[in-house]
């Protein structure tokens, strides 16, 4: 009789498992480098190619993960990474520098699966700080750490820890001693935001979004945006979509911006392309909030809406159908 029961649990656990690890075969990521006054005028030729060969480069970085059968979570921290080791992007390498001549750095991380989200804010230290954002997700009880916490805590866990001086790039502090001169931001001038973001669903069905950024040049010391708010510039609900963010972060705050996106979805029954019309190119730009998001639901439909002259963007799908965009549609 035990011997029965023994082999008909036994029987059970393997459908279940079985179960759970069918998949439908099909996904989707998308990428955003940031969104603001970005035009044919002001992007050379050779700097557009530059982002164009990055953005593919990291489309099929997430592609090869998707494909393989990884999930949405591990994809989307793996391209951000890739973007914050890269100068282009303002995120870690690349990040801009605050009134004080210093990089604060924010990310976050949200899983649609579970609902759980790691955010840090204001870090100076971490080289990658999406790693550090799904750190504070998986591993504390905790959803946004700050400024040194995040930073001792990130040591704790084995991340990687650098010299302020890594973020350094020659462009970045030009602009810094430019937006010193006249004493304002440059996004306040130029309308540039620059941010990394990532989203995507896997084979599983299951979505996950990040952030990471390094906020406005010269902005006042200890200011955070909307990339590491859960809500406002990174969501994730596997019953609706997944949204990164990028633009002016006080509107994207003060709107939920990614959050509006998926309860809009939720509550009016709209589709992803329009639920994120109506917030971006309607909501947003009749307050004056300039910038973008780019988003995916469950069954792989992207929606990149800007209401800028521009956003560095892309996605690929399963099947090999990819896209990558920096002027306006």
């Amino acid at each position: 009789m035990k011997t029965t029961v023994f082999f008909v649990h036994i029987c059970f656990l393997l459908i279940t498992l079985s179960a759970s690890s069918q998949t439908s075969g099909k996904y989707a990521l998308v990428i955003h480098g940031g969104a603001g006054n970005i035009t044919p005028a002001n992007l050379s030729a050779e700097k557009a190619k530059q982002f164009e060969v990055k953005l593919k480069e990291v489309l099929k970085h997430g592609d090869s993960i998707l494909k393989a059968g990884g999930t949405s979570l591990d994809a989307v921290e793996s391209c951000v990474r890739m973007m914050e080791d890269c100068p282009l992007f303002n995120a870690g390498k690349g990040a801009v520098f605050n009134a004080e001549g210093k990089n604060e750095l924010d990310a976050a991380i949200m899983d649609g699966k579970t609902g759980l989200a790691g955010a840090v804010a204001g870090v100076t230290t971490i080289r990658n700080p999406i790693s550090a954002a799904r750190s504070v997700m998986e591993k504390s009880n905790h959803v946004m750490l700050s400024g040194k916490g995040a930073e001792i805590f990130a040591t704790e866990q084995g991340l990687e820890i650098v010299s302020p001086d890594y973020f350094f790039t020659q462009s970045r502090w030009d602009a810094f001693l430019k937006a010193k001169t006249i004493n304002d931001s440059i996004e306040n001038i130029d309308k540039k935001h620059g941010t990394v973001g990532c989203v995507a669903v896997d084979q599983y069905g299951n979505l996950a979004a990040a952030t990471s950024t390094g906020g406005m040049t010269y902005k006042k010391y200890g200011r955070i945006g909307d990339s590491p708010v859960i809500g406002a510039g990174t969501y994730a609900d596997n019953k609706t979509c997944a949204v990164s963010a990028t633009g002016h972060g006080e509107f994207f705050i003060r709107n939920l911006v990614a959050y509006d996106i998926a309860a809009i979805m939720k509550y009016k029954g709209l589709s992803v392309s329009e639920a994120a019309d109506v917030v971006v190119m309607h909501k947003l730009k009749k307050q004056g909030g300039t910038g973008g998001i780019i988003a995916v639901d469950k069954n792989g439909n992207v929606a990149m809406p800007f209401n800028t002259s521009g956003m560095f963007r892309g996605y690929v799908k399963s099947g090999g159908k990819m896209m990558v965009g920096i002027f306006e549609r």
